[in-house]
């Protein structure tokens, strides 16, 4: 047999958990083989993701159909669809919970994404889904909107695993672990137990470059009259992604060796890892697996597409890549503002936080959508 070097990525400290999660994987025993064979330890999951799993699959009919007889609205209904996949995925991965002392064997169910920017909705919708869900190992994700973080430290507060979605600048994901740290001191002060709440910080790659590298190309067309220009231009592309995350993680660092956090893991804290996300690469001229082989490395989780998965099982290069070039990773993003190469950072990290909302809000609406047709069709006449 051909070696799975996913299995060797969890000797350097990373775990691989899917981004994905289907009735189908759940039901055909697929799910259950990859956590106990395969190295996957924890899934998550979007709106996008429950949108191709439930449109146009017959496997949900009886339930929408019982939805139906039981009179539910269409979001009820399909929060009975997602709820029931979620609880039974957490109990498949409850094993590596266990066995991992709470580290890993989460699933992660985002809050709807049409309350982003409202505190308030968002801890009231965190607080019902893991009442309703009713699993230890369920994570909540929220994103990390300027209203979003509020929301996750109340939400930590209120002992509920969280998962910070949609991050893309050094500065969300560092302002995004302060709020863990805040919701774990203000547990504290309230004489409640630390030990066993879980975080991650999920850090987005490949819309960064996705981004960056349109603008670079955009320059290109346009033509460059000097090679050394169009070299510094061409440097950049599809690099930008994995040097922010590089960035990220050293922040990681001062973090944990704060003094707050120090005296919270003196009383049980975990630590939030983090975890990188939108990792399957979209230039068909960059290795498939660069967004797992680069950043490889301790207390750090990245959630993989079922594809990618399968790409880096069979070839990935696997080593402790995520401290090497650090001292490149930072020149990199100073580079951006050389007047040659003239894109702002900041602005782009912003134009992907409004763009990832939207994504996420599209499919979930288009979710309502096709589930009112498909009420229609199950309907009795």
């Amino acid at each position: 047999m051909s070696t799975n070097h996913l299995l060797e990525i969890n000797q350097y400290g990373q775990s691989i958990w899917m981004d994905n999660l289907t009735r189908d994987i759940i039901q055909s025993g697929e799910l259950k083989d990859m956590v106990e064979n395969q190295g996957i330890s924890g899934i998550t999951s979007n709106p996008a993701i429950f949108e191709k799993a439930i449109a146009g699959n017959v496997i949900y009919d009886a339930d929408i159909e019982a939805g139906i007889r039981a009179g539910l609205p269409t979001y009820k209904i399909y929060e009975s669809l997602v709820f029931a996949d979620i609880r039974n995925a957490c109990d498949i991965l409850r094993p590596v919970y266990e066995a991992s002392d709470r580290l890993d064997g989460y699933v992660s169910i985002e809050v709807p994404p049409t309350i982003a920017h409202d505190t308030e909705a968002t801890i009231a919708e965190a607080r019902r889904y893991f009442q309703e869900i009713g699993r230890e190992n369920l994570m909540i994700k929220i994103p990390g909107t300027e209203p979003g973080l509020p929301a996750v430290e109340q939400v930590i507060a209120d002992g509920i695993n969280v998962n910070i979605t949609l991050l893309f600048s050094v500065e969300s994901y560092v302002n995004t672990a302060w709020a863990y740290i805040q919701g774990l001191e203000k547990r504290l002060a309230e004489g409640k137990d630390i030990s066993k709440i879980a975080s991650v910080a999920s850090f987005f790659l490949s819309r960064i470059d996705s981004n960056i590298d349109a603008k670079i190309d955009a320059k290109l067309k346009k033509g460059v009259d000097d090679i050394a220009v169009e070299a510094k231009l061409k440097a950049v592309k599809g690099k930008v992604a994995i040097a922010n995350a590089k960035i990220a993680y050293q922040e990681y660092k001062k973090i944990i060796r704060s003094e707050r956090w120090q005296d919270l893991a003196a009383k049980g804290a975990k630590v939030q890892r983090l975890l990188w996300a939108s990792t399957s690469t979209k230039d068909p001229d960059y290795r498939d697996v660069m967004y797992i082989e680069e950043l490889i490395g301790r207390d750090t989780v990245n959630t993989v597409p079922p594809a990618t998965i399968k790409a880096c099982a069979d070839h990935c290069n696997v080593s402790e890549s995520l401290e090497t070039d650090v001292d490149k990773a930072y020149t990199l993003i100073e580079n951006l503002k050389d007047p040659d190469i003239n894109i702002d950072l900041d602005t782009v990290m912003d134009e992907l936080l409004v763009e990832g909302i939207d994504k996420f809000i599209q499919p979930f609406q288009s979710l309502m959508n096709s589930l009112e047709d498909k009420i229609k069709v199950l309907s009795p006449v």
